[in-house]
Protein backbone atom coordinates (compact mmCIF):
# COMPACT_ATOMS: atom_id res chain seq x y z
CA UNK A 1 0.00 0.00 0.00
CA UNK A 2 2.80 2.40 0.94
CA UNK A 3 4.60 1.59 -2.32
CA UNK A 4 1.46 2.45 -4.33
CA UNK A 5 1.08 5.76 -2.51
CA UNK A 6 4.74 6.61 -3.11
CA UNK A 7 4.36 5.89 -6.84
CA UNK A 8 1.18 7.96 -7.00
CA UNK A 9 2.74 10.99 -5.31
CA UNK A 10 5.83 10.68 -7.53
CA UNK A 11 3.58 10.73 -10.60
CA UNK A 12 1.65 13.65 -9.14
CA UNK A 13 4.87 15.63 -8.67
CA UNK A 14 5.98 14.88 -12.23
CA UNK A 15 2.58 15.95 -13.55
CA UNK A 16 2.83 19.20 -11.59
CA UNK A 17 6.36 19.83 -12.86
CA UNK A 18 5.31 19.13 -16.47
CA UNK A 19 2.35 21.52 -16.16
CA UNK A 20 4.68 24.18 -14.71
CA UNK A 21 7.06 23.82 -17.69
CA UNK A 22 4.13 24.21 -20.06
CA UNK A 23 2.80 27.21 -18.13
CA UNK A 24 6.03 29.20 -18.33
CA UNK A 25 6.31 28.56 -22.09
CA UNK A 26 2.83 29.85 -22.92
CA UNK A 27 1.78 33.30 -24.04
CA UNK A 28 -1.20 33.36 -21.68
CA UNK A 29 -3.14 36.08 -23.48
CA UNK A 30 -2.90 34.34 -26.86
CA UNK A 31 -3.67 30.99 -25.25
CA UNK A 32 -6.90 32.36 -23.76
CA UNK A 33 -7.81 33.97 -27.07
CA UNK A 34 -7.48 30.60 -28.80
CA UNK A 35 -9.73 28.95 -26.20
CA UNK A 36 -12.31 31.75 -26.45
CA UNK A 37 -12.55 31.17 -30.21
CA UNK A 38 -13.67 27.58 -29.64
CA UNK A 39 -16.59 26.60 -31.90
CA UNK A 40 -18.55 24.07 -29.84
CA UNK A 41 -20.42 22.66 -32.85
CA UNK A 42 -17.25 20.97 -34.10
CA UNK A 43 -16.86 19.24 -30.76
CA UNK A 44 -19.96 17.12 -31.35
CA UNK A 45 -18.41 15.08 -34.20
CA UNK A 46 -15.09 15.18 -32.31
CA UNK A 47 -16.70 13.34 -29.38
CA UNK A 48 -18.46 10.92 -31.74
CA UNK A 49 -15.22 9.94 -33.49
CA UNK A 50 -13.36 9.70 -30.18
CA UNK A 51 -15.99 7.25 -28.90
CA UNK A 52 -15.77 5.35 -32.20
CA UNK A 53 -12.00 5.03 -31.74
CA UNK A 54 -12.56 3.53 -28.28
CA UNK A 55 -15.17 1.13 -29.64
CA UNK A 56 -12.60 -0.12 -32.18
CA UNK A 57 -10.03 -0.57 -29.40
CA UNK A 58 -12.48 -2.48 -27.22
CA UNK A 59 -13.41 -4.77 -30.13
CA UNK A 60 -9.71 -5.36 -30.80
CA UNK A 61 -9.04 -6.47 -27.23
CA UNK A 62 -12.03 -8.80 -27.26
CA UNK A 63 -10.82 -10.35 -30.52
CA UNK A 64 -7.46 -11.01 -28.84
CA UNK A 65 -9.19 -12.50 -25.80
CA UNK A 66 -11.12 -14.96 -27.98
CA UNK A 67 -7.86 -16.50 -29.23
CA UNK A 68 -7.20 -17.74 -25.66
CA UNK A 69 -10.82 -18.85 -25.18
CA UNK A 70 -11.92 -15.89 -23.11
CA UNK A 71 -15.48 -15.38 -24.35
CA UNK A 72 -17.16 -12.14 -23.31
CA UNK A 73 -20.22 -10.64 -24.97
CA UNK A 74 -19.52 -7.32 -26.67
CA UNK A 75 -21.95 -5.64 -24.26
CA UNK A 76 -19.96 -6.80 -21.24
CA UNK A 77 -16.72 -6.07 -23.09
CA UNK A 78 -17.72 -2.42 -23.62
CA UNK A 79 -18.69 -2.12 -19.97
CA UNK A 80 -15.37 -3.59 -18.91
CA UNK A 81 -13.51 -1.23 -21.25
CA UNK A 82 -15.43 1.82 -19.99
CA UNK A 83 -14.60 1.02 -16.37
CA UNK A 84 -10.97 0.50 -17.41
CA UNK A 85 -10.88 3.96 -19.00
CA UNK A 86 -12.25 5.46 -15.79
CA UNK A 87 -9.60 3.66 -13.72
CA UNK A 88 -6.80 4.83 -16.04
CA UNK A 89 -7.71 8.51 -15.81
CA UNK A 90 -9.32 9.00 -12.42
CA UNK A 91 -7.78 6.28 -10.26
CA UNK A 92 -4.15 6.28 -11.42
CA UNK A 93 -2.80 5.23 -8.04
CA UNK A 94 -4.63 1.91 -8.13
CA UNK A 95 -4.55 -1.14 -10.30
CA UNK A 96 -5.11 0.72 -13.58
CA UNK A 97 -7.49 -0.03 -16.44
CA UNK A 98 -5.57 -2.96 -17.92
CA UNK A 99 -4.95 -4.44 -14.49
CA UNK A 100 -8.65 -4.14 -13.68
CA UNK A 101 -9.56 -6.15 -16.77
CA UNK A 102 -7.03 -8.83 -15.87
CA UNK A 103 -8.31 -9.08 -12.29
CA UNK A 104 -11.99 -9.30 -13.26
CA UNK A 105 -11.55 -11.88 -16.02
CA UNK A 106 -9.20 -13.97 -13.89
CA UNK A 107 -11.70 -13.89 -11.04
CA UNK A 108 -14.72 -15.07 -13.05
CA UNK A 109 -13.20 -17.16 -15.83
CA UNK A 110 -10.09 -18.43 -14.03
CA UNK A 111 -7.98 -17.62 -17.09
CA UNK A 112 -4.26 -17.63 -16.15
CA UNK A 113 -3.00 -14.14 -15.34
CA UNK A 114 0.01 -14.66 -17.61
CA UNK A 115 -2.24 -15.17 -20.66
CA UNK A 116 -4.36 -12.13 -19.80
CA UNK A 117 -1.32 -9.91 -19.30
CA UNK A 118 0.04 -11.04 -22.67
CA UNK A 119 -3.33 -10.23 -24.25
CA UNK A 120 -3.53 -6.66 -22.92
CA UNK A 121 0.15 -6.08 -23.78
CA UNK A 122 -0.40 -7.29 -27.34
CA UNK A 123 -3.45 -5.02 -27.55
CA UNK A 124 -1.26 -2.01 -26.67
CA UNK A 125 1.43 -3.08 -29.14
CA UNK A 126 -1.08 -3.43 -31.99
CA UNK A 127 -2.24 0.11 -31.30
CA UNK A 128 1.37 1.28 -31.25
CA UNK A 129 2.04 -0.40 -34.61
CA UNK A 130 -0.75 1.63 -36.24
CA UNK A 131 0.60 4.84 -34.70
CA UNK A 132 4.10 4.09 -36.03
CA UNK A 133 2.72 3.57 -39.55
CA UNK A 134 0.86 6.90 -39.42
CA UNK A 135 3.94 8.66 -38.00
CA UNK A 136 6.07 7.40 -40.87
CA UNK A 137 3.48 8.47 -43.45
CA UNK A 138 3.27 11.94 -41.88
CA UNK A 139 7.09 12.12 -41.80
CA UNK A 140 7.07 11.52 -45.56
CA UNK A 141 4.24 13.99 -46.13
CA UNK A 142 5.05 17.08 -44.04
CA UNK A 143 8.12 19.29 -43.68
CA UNK A 144 10.21 18.42 -40.63
CA UNK A 145 13.44 19.80 -39.19
CA UNK A 146 14.61 16.54 -37.66
CA UNK A 147 17.89 15.77 -35.88
CA UNK A 148 20.48 14.23 -38.21
CA UNK A 149 19.88 10.74 -36.77
CA UNK A 150 16.29 10.79 -38.16
CA UNK A 151 17.02 12.76 -41.33
CA UNK A 152 16.48 9.94 -43.83
CA UNK A 153 15.53 10.58 -47.47
CA UNK A 154 11.77 11.21 -47.63
CA UNK A 155 10.95 8.09 -49.63
CA UNK A 156 12.51 5.88 -46.98
CA UNK A 157 9.80 6.89 -44.50
CA UNK A 158 7.18 5.61 -46.92
CA UNK A 159 9.10 2.36 -47.39
CA UNK A 160 9.43 1.97 -43.60
CA UNK A 161 5.67 2.46 -43.21
CA UNK A 162 5.01 -0.43 -45.60
CA UNK A 163 7.47 -2.69 -43.77
CA UNK A 164 5.92 -2.11 -40.31
CA UNK A 165 2.94 -4.46 -40.78
CA UNK A 166 4.83 -7.58 -41.99
CA UNK A 167 7.54 -6.83 -39.40
CA UNK A 168 4.93 -6.73 -36.65
CA UNK A 169 3.40 -9.99 -37.92
CA UNK A 170 6.81 -11.64 -37.56
CA UNK A 171 7.20 -10.07 -34.10
CA UNK A 172 3.80 -11.39 -33.02
CA UNK A 173 4.49 -14.83 -34.47
CA UNK A 174 7.73 -15.08 -32.47
CA UNK A 175 6.63 -13.61 -29.12
CA UNK A 176 2.81 -13.93 -29.12
CA UNK A 177 2.28 -17.02 -31.27
CA UNK A 178 -0.79 -18.14 -29.30
CA UNK A 179 -2.53 -14.93 -30.42
CA UNK A 180 -1.52 -14.99 -34.10
CA UNK A 181 -5.11 -15.73 -35.22
CA UNK A 182 -6.08 -12.24 -34.01
CA UNK A 183 -3.41 -10.44 -36.07
CA UNK A 184 -5.50 -9.43 -39.10
CA UNK A 185 -8.62 -8.28 -37.24
CA UNK A 186 -6.44 -6.65 -34.60
CA UNK A 187 -4.47 -4.66 -37.17
CA UNK A 188 -7.62 -3.62 -39.05
CA UNK A 189 -9.27 -2.39 -35.85
CA UNK A 190 -6.05 -0.60 -34.87
CA UNK A 191 -6.07 1.40 -38.10
CA UNK A 192 -9.80 2.08 -37.88
CA UNK A 193 -9.41 3.26 -34.30
CA UNK A 194 -6.43 5.49 -35.03
CA UNK A 195 -8.12 6.92 -38.13
CA UNK A 196 -11.18 7.77 -36.03
CA UNK A 197 -8.95 9.49 -33.48
CA UNK A 198 -7.23 11.51 -36.21
CA UNK A 199 -10.65 12.64 -37.48
CA UNK A 200 -11.46 13.59 -33.88
CA UNK A 201 -8.30 15.72 -33.72
CA UNK A 202 -9.16 17.29 -37.07
CA UNK A 203 -12.53 18.39 -35.67
CA UNK A 204 -10.91 19.81 -32.53
CA UNK A 205 -8.45 21.81 -34.64
CA UNK A 206 -11.32 23.21 -36.72
CA UNK A 207 -13.16 24.06 -33.49
CA UNK A 208 -10.12 26.13 -32.47
CA UNK A 209 -10.04 27.89 -35.82
CA UNK A 210 -6.88 26.09 -36.98
CA UNK A 211 -7.15 25.49 -40.72
CA UNK A 212 -3.48 25.51 -41.78
CA UNK A 213 -0.79 22.97 -40.98
CA UNK A 214 -3.33 20.52 -39.61
CA UNK A 215 -1.13 17.54 -40.53
CA UNK A 216 1.67 19.09 -38.44
CA UNK A 217 -0.52 19.14 -35.32
CA UNK A 218 -1.72 15.60 -35.98
CA UNK A 219 1.86 14.39 -36.39
CA UNK A 220 2.80 15.82 -32.98
CA UNK A 221 -0.42 14.39 -31.53
CA UNK A 222 0.69 10.91 -32.62
CA UNK A 223 4.07 11.40 -30.95
CA UNK A 224 2.32 12.57 -27.78
CA UNK A 225 0.09 9.49 -27.87
CA UNK A 226 3.20 7.31 -27.66
CA UNK A 227 4.62 9.48 -24.86
CA UNK A 228 1.47 9.25 -22.72
CA UNK A 229 1.67 5.45 -22.74
CA UNK A 230 4.71 5.73 -20.45
CA UNK A 231 3.17 5.74 -16.93
CA UNK A 232 5.28 8.48 -15.34
CA UNK A 233 2.54 11.06 -14.66
CA UNK A 234 -1.04 10.96 -13.38
CA UNK A 235 -3.21 9.94 -16.34
CA UNK A 236 -0.55 11.25 -18.75
CA UNK A 237 -1.35 14.82 -17.64
CA UNK A 238 1.36 17.26 -18.68
CA UNK A 239 3.27 14.87 -20.93
CA UNK A 240 1.16 15.47 -24.06
CA UNK A 241 1.42 19.22 -23.55
CA UNK A 242 5.20 19.01 -23.09
CA UNK A 243 5.51 17.12 -26.37
CA UNK A 244 3.62 19.89 -28.15
CA UNK A 245 5.76 22.56 -26.50
CA UNK A 246 9.11 21.04 -27.47
CA UNK A 247 8.03 19.77 -30.90
CA UNK A 248 7.91 23.37 -32.10
CA UNK A 249 11.64 23.06 -32.84
CA UNK A 250 11.03 20.29 -35.39
CA UNK A 251 7.64 21.05 -36.92
CA UNK A 252 5.78 24.27 -37.64
CA UNK A 253 3.01 24.64 -35.06
CA UNK A 254 1.73 27.36 -32.72
CA UNK A 255 2.51 26.41 -29.13
CA UNK A 256 -0.53 28.26 -27.77
CA UNK A 257 -2.88 26.60 -30.25
CA UNK A 258 -1.25 23.20 -29.66
CA UNK A 259 -1.68 23.37 -25.88
CA UNK A 260 -5.28 24.58 -26.30
CA UNK A 261 -5.86 21.59 -28.59
CA UNK A 262 -4.32 19.26 -26.02
CA UNK A 263 -6.54 20.68 -23.28
CA UNK A 264 -9.70 20.18 -25.34
CA UNK A 265 -8.66 16.63 -26.23
CA UNK A 266 -8.08 15.88 -22.55
CA UNK A 267 -11.52 17.25 -21.65
CA UNK A 268 -13.15 14.98 -24.25
CA UNK A 269 -11.15 12.03 -22.90
CA UNK A 270 -12.22 12.84 -19.34
CA UNK A 271 -15.88 13.26 -20.36
CA UNK A 272 -15.99 9.89 -22.12
CA UNK A 273 -13.98 8.19 -19.35
CA UNK A 274 -16.53 9.33 -16.76
CA UNK A 275 -18.97 6.93 -18.39
CA UNK A 276 -17.02 4.16 -16.66
CA UNK A 277 -18.21 5.45 -13.29
CA UNK A 278 -21.83 5.29 -14.46
CA UNK A 279 -21.69 1.83 -16.00
CA UNK A 280 -23.26 -0.92 -13.94
CA UNK A 281 -21.07 -3.96 -14.41
CA UNK A 282 -22.57 -7.42 -14.21
CA UNK A 283 -19.57 -9.64 -14.77
CA UNK A 284 -20.33 -13.24 -13.87
CA UNK A 285 -18.99 -16.69 -14.57
CA UNK A 286 -21.64 -16.96 -17.31
CA UNK A 287 -19.24 -15.10 -19.66
CA UNK A 288 -18.61 -18.33 -21.53
CA UNK A 289 -22.27 -18.61 -22.38
CA UNK A 290 -22.61 -14.95 -23.50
Amino acid sequence: MRNKKTKFFAKLLLSGFAIYLVYIKLDHERFLLVLKSLDLWYLVPAVVFFVLSKICTALRLNAIFRTIEVFISEKENFRLYAVGMFYNLFLPGGVGGDGYKVVVINKFLKTPVKNLVQAVLLDRLLGLAAIVVFLLIFSWWIELSLPIIFAFPKDLYLIFSIIVIPAFYLFQWILFRDFIASFLIGMILSFLGQTSQLICTYMILLALGITEGIANYQFVFLISSVATVIPITVGGIGIRELVFIYSEKFVEISVNSAVAFSLVFFMITALVSLSGALVKTSFTSSFKNS
